[in-house]
């Protein structure tokens, strides 16, 4: 067996079946992303777990990756700072909530800002 991901056949017990060839689901396809005015994007300031750093999370963005690190690349060009996109969130470095809101609703976007 070429294929040798063992945590993808977690749910296979046994075959006694010596042509049996197991599949697996393609499940993991990417979400279509959504236009700007469906999405759903939350505001936060964070402070935890990051060395006493500060930064801004975007939380809620449905989409591909690839459009989230571009939406995460317009942000940082236009506070002027660094930070990534990962895992459906965007951190910008720094108290940015207030521009980080105003640019997403200029571009369209549905946002609010979220808890402190």
């Amino acid at each position: 067996m070429a294929d040798n991901d063992w945590k993808a056949r977690l749910g296979v017990v046994f075959s006694t079946n010596p042509d049996f060839n197991y599949t697996t689901d393609s499940a993991s396809e990417e979400a279509a992303t959504l236009e700007p005015s469906r999405q759903n994007l939350r505001v936060w300031l964070d402070r935890g777990h990051r060395g006493g750093k500060t930064v801004t999370l975007v939380r809620g963005f449905v989409g591909s990756e690839e459009d989230l690190k571009e939406l995460a690349r317009m942000l940082k060009n236009k506070c002027g700072v660094g930070g990534s996109a990962k895992d459906g969130e965007i951190i910008i470095q720094g108290d940015h909530r207030e521009r980080v809101l105003q640019l997403l609703l200029d571009a369209g976007y549905k946002a609010k800002k979220a808890g402190a």
